[in-house]
């Protein structure tokens, strides 16, 4: 799955120089594999004390193998620290415990949506028989779902209005489609 999800955030170059967020970080790999795929940083936030050290020491392995920038570690819920956050963030992994329910799940997404980049990508992963994510609570929209056995892999960036809003004081360019 990792390998088809990255390639596909390869194909709309959604890796290169992005600012990375991994929330529910586990042990990183996602945010890991995003900056050794360039990356520009990662942030990851994970609240299990034991799984938040563990992606300090990995991190700091990558980064010292491959020359890569470190990634910074939280070790906070995922709602506080999107509380306090400052963004812009190009790229989100959000894969939560499966038994995150939906209002979480909404709370976290409307929470991060002004922390995003106008071309972020949101990826979100949960159990295949979760409900879909409310990405429009977020003014967010959903353009790919894909399903790995027992997983499903939403995809999401902000809701056309919400780039246009972001960009009222910037010069006019043409949009990406995805």
């Amino acid at each position: 799955m990792r390998e088809s999800l990255f390639g596909a955030l390869e194909s709309l170059s959604a890796i290169e120089g992005a600012r990375v967020l991994d929330l529910y970080a586990g042990s990183g790999a996602l945010g890991l594999e995003a900056l050794s795929r360039g990356a520009a940083s990662a942030e990851f936030v994970e609240r299990a004390r034991q799984a938040a050290a563990i992606v300090r020491r990995n991190a700091a392995v990558v980064a010292k193998a491959g020359g890569l920038p470190p990634g910074r570690v939280h070790e906070s819920t995922a709602h506080a620290f999107l509380q306090r956050a400052t963004g812009p963030f190009d790229l989100v992994f959000t894969d939560p415990p499966y038994d995150l329910d939906d209002t979480a799940m909404t709370a976290d997404l409307v929470a991060l949506a002004p922390l995003l980049s106008a071309d972020a990508v949101v990826v979100v992963e949960r159990a295949r028989r979760s409900t879909p994510p409310d990405f429009g609570a977020a003014n967010l929209e959903q353009f790919r779902e894909k399903s790995y056995g027992d997983t499903t892999v939403w995809w999401a960036e902000p809701a056309p209005e919400a780039k246009d809003s972001e960009r009222l004081d910037q010069p006019a360019t043409e949009s990406q489609s995805r």
